[in-house]
């Protein structure tokens, strides 16, 4: 028994989902999103709440209805509140400059390294030290962080780069001097 798979999901108030074989369409306040899914997964809405079904108890199906539960849940909290990711820079001379819609990121490197924005995507900079990454879609908006944090991993000597904001970074001891 699916925990996950058998759990409703509410629909909020101005959000809309619309149901096409096995295509789904949610549409929100902050926009739309669409996604296909498994067609032996079954789909329905009623009363203001979103059920996930499986026709049988294979491995395969299992797997798919909590999958396809979390997935659709992820595109209704989307369009309602959207997600978002922060990351810090650290380090000497590390900072990150909006440009338009797009980044340029100084991470010691000779060169300053320019992103542009995704659709979907918006770039916030509160300080030269902090990045904020907001969408609808979750799956976008971690892998755009994964994609900026992957320019400058951060070191454990040091503790330089682009980390995510609840990343513990575990420090190690450098070298001793031995006499």
């Amino acid at each position: 028994m699916s925990r996950i798979g058998n759990a409703p999901i509410d629909i909020p108030q101005g959000v809309e989902i619309k149901i096409d074989g096995s295509t789904v369409t949610v549409k929100g306040k902050l926009g739309q999103l669409t996604r296909t899914f498994n067609p032996s997964m079954t789909i329905s809405v009623a009363d203001g709440k979103a059920i996930v079904a499986r026709p049988d108890d294979s491995g395969t199906n299992r797997a798919l209805h909590g999958l396809t539960r979390a997935l659709l849940n992820n595109m209704v909290e989307g369009v309602s509140k959207g997600f978002s990711k922060t990351l810090i820079i650290n380090g000497v001379g590390y900072k990150v400059i909006l440009k338009g819609s797009g980044l340029e990121f100084s991470l010691g490197y000779s060169h300053p390294i320019n992103i542009d924005s995704p659709k979907g995507i918006t770039f916030k900079a509160p300080k030269q030290t902090e990045l904020v990454i907001e969408g609808i879609d979750k799956e976008l908006v971690g892998q755009v962080a994964a994609d900026i944090r992957r320019l400058r991993k951060p070191e454990p000597y040091k503790g330089k780069g682009i980390r995510y904001s609840d990343e513990f970074v575990r420090r190690k001891a450098g070298k001793t001097a031995v006499k």
